[in-house]
């Protein structure tokens, strides 16, 4: 393996252990008697560490040394987060098809699970049974599937425990759009729900991506979907990941 590639697949790996502990890296580095910067730096894929430095940054997080060192070259399971409308479906099928692998919808597992459509999730039993279903679903799925390409639903990201479970065992990509493009995505799909009794759907938008945007940023990959067609952005996706 390349030290380059050792490097980024260390820090992706540290990265994953810090956000399953639930610590900053301000909290990481007191622990382990590092810089906040320096661990920054080790996360990034461009830091310089000494087998010592390593040990104690790996007693702070709880695992053995020899587990972070050992790197699976294996690609993992590819999760496309965003808000709706960012292209989760129609990217997801094609990089599915570009590495053939299966193609899966968080929301139609659960609705699965559940026996009813999201809509009737929520009008009867609430979010909190979403959120316990969207964890349950999601934890079978990455102990039983094997790598995939995962579209999540776009509010995912607000409940901390599902998304660090997401975030410690797939690659994360970000597929970011302004506000008015993802009302118009959906409207073209024919999807009614973003404007149904609401006198100003793009400000709402804009408030709901406002919120949500530093976490969707928290995501190993961000792709700004912008001005690129799915086929470029399948492809920006695939160089990154590569």
């Amino acid at each position: 393996m390349e030290p380059e590639i050792f490097l980024k697949g260390l820090g992706r790996k540290l990265r994953a252990l810090r956000h399953a502990n639930d610590l900053s890296q301000q909290r990481l580095a007191e622990l382990a008697g590092l810089s906040p910067r320096y661990i920054s730096q080790l996360e990034s894929g461009h830091g310089n560490i000494s087998i010592l430095r390593l040990y104690e940054l790996t007693r702070a997080l709880g695992v053995a040394l020899d587990e972070v060192v050992r790197l699976e070259e294996t690609p993992r399971t590819i999760a496309l987060i965003g808000l709706r409308g960012a292209g989760k479906s129609t990217i997801g099928r094609e990089l599915a098809d570009k590495l053939a692998r299966p193609f899966v919808e968080l929301d139609a597992l659960i609705e699965d699970e559940a026996g009813l459509s999201l809509d009737e999730i929520f009008a009867l039993h609430g979010e909190s049974y979403y959120r316990r279903l969207e964890r349950e679903v999601l934890t079978r799925l990455l102990a039983t599937q094997g790598e995939s390409i995962l579209a999540t639903g776009g509010s995912l990201v607000t409940d901390a425990s599902t998304y660090r479970l997401l975030k410690t065992h797939t690659i994360t990509v970000w597929l970011k759009a302004k506000p008015k493009q993802h009302l118009e995505r959906v409207t073209a799909q024919g999807d009614r729900r973003p404007m149904a009794g609401r006198a100003d759907p793009l400000a709402e938008l804009r408030t709901l991506l406002k919120q949500r945007e530093p976490l969707y940023r928290e995501a190993e990959i961000v792709v700004d979907t912008s001005s690129l067609s799915p086929h470029v952005v399948t492809e920006e996706i695939l160089r990154r990941i590569a």
